[in-house]
């Protein structure tokens, strides 16, 4: 899905159900991001919002009533598609309903695998079936302890399965950018010498349970995050829009491989209601609006910087992307990958 191919007068014409991110798209921290909330509203008006989050630490109706505050007032728990609710599907393949299975995590992953049938224990004295690892903050050592202690021994080798709700290595937070579940997934890791079975994105499960609930069509879905949220909807077959108030800035939007580049590039979610700039490409010139960016051998120059920062991210991406060569490839100008837009 790339950049440069059909293009639609908005980001949202055609669509049927905007599936967004939560994290970095609409909020950080417990507050809104600027723009995000009017301009999904706007959106859900004419077509199905849904949201799909790999923070495992609240249940889908305290995500939903947090939305509701923040002004999405028509949010409801079944708009929440959680990577909890995701690993409950992958435990059920592995692990019968009605056993023991360790949770590390918060409320909202011990909800849904209550709400499964499961028995929840902390310790692994309990013989756990299975292990399901999800993010909350308050998790620490001896949490990951016992998830250690009950994954001793390697799957192949009679041990219990390791379903982990994602492995985001960040989290954006009011403050700025904090460890996400990636780094605790990946203590026990160190630890056990295993690697978990991820639930959520960048998996497909998660996607495929959205466009389902939501009979969604021809969905567009918005992250911020080109690993998880854009690589996951690419592989579930789906077009992307990152939006640059998250965690990927636009130097990573440049060094996107072709399983990470997103359909469209935002500054923000106003620029869902905006036409998309036509990408134009001229012999080695890159064009989009007034911004143009030329490749000359090993160089990728500035030909112009246009009237909006966000159209020479979209040349430059459009211009590196189109030679099918690495980004250390080439001799970059910092100007291009200057960083205006909003993150926490």
């Amino acid at each position: 899905m790339p950049l440069f191919g059909k293009r639609r007068p908005t980001p949202l014409d055609g669509v049927d159900a905007v599936l967004a991110d939560l994290d970095g798209v609409v909020y950080a921290g417990p507050g809104p991001l600027p723009y995000a909330i009017d301009s999904l509203n706007d959106a859900g008006r004419t077509r199905r919002l849904g949201y799909i989050t790999n923070n495992a630490s609240r249940r889908d109706a305290v995500v939903a009533e947090h939305l509701r505050d923040l002004g999405l007032t028509a949010t409801r728990p079944e708009d929440v598609v959680t990577s909890p609710q995701a690993a409950m599907r992958l435990l059920a393949e592995r692990v019968a309903p009605g056993v023991t299975v360790l949770i590390v995590g918060g409320d909202g992953l011990v909800f849904e695998a209550e709400k499964a049938g499961y028995r929840v224990t902390r310790s692994a004295e309990d013989a756990p079936a299975a292990v399901v690892q999800g993010f909350a903050p308050e998790i620490g050592w001896a949490e990951l302890a016992e998830a250690a202690y009950a994954l001793a021994l390697p799957e192949e080798e009679g041990g219990i399965p390791w379903i982990a709700t994602n492995t985001d290595w960040t989290i954006p937070q009011a403050r700025g950018i904090a460890p996400g579940n990636g780094t605790l997934v990946s203590a026990v890791h160190t630890a056990v010498g295993r690697l978990a079975t991820v639930a959520g994105k960048p998996e497909t499960p998660i996607f495929a349970e959205a466009v389902a609930r939501f009979g969604a069509q021809r969905p567009l879905f918005l992250g911020d995050r080109l690993d998880t949220d854009i690589a996951g909807a690419q592989a579930a077959g789906i077009d992307s829009a990152l939006v640059l108030t998250g965690i990927d800035r636009p130097k990573h939007v440049l060094a996107a491989p072709p399983t990470s580049r997103p359909t469209y590039i935002l500054g923000d979610l106003r620029e869902l209601h905006e036409p998309y700039p036509e990408v134009v490409t001229a012999g080695d010139t890159t064009t989009v609006g007034s911004a143009a960016v030329r490749i000359d051998g090993a160089d990728v120059r500035i030909v112009s910087e246009g009237a909006r920062p966000i159209d020479l991210v979209r040349a430059g991406a459009a211009a590196i992307w189109s030679t099918g060569r690495a980004i250390y490839g080439f001799r970059v100008p910092e100007r291009l990958y200057a960083d205006p837009f909003h993150r926490p």
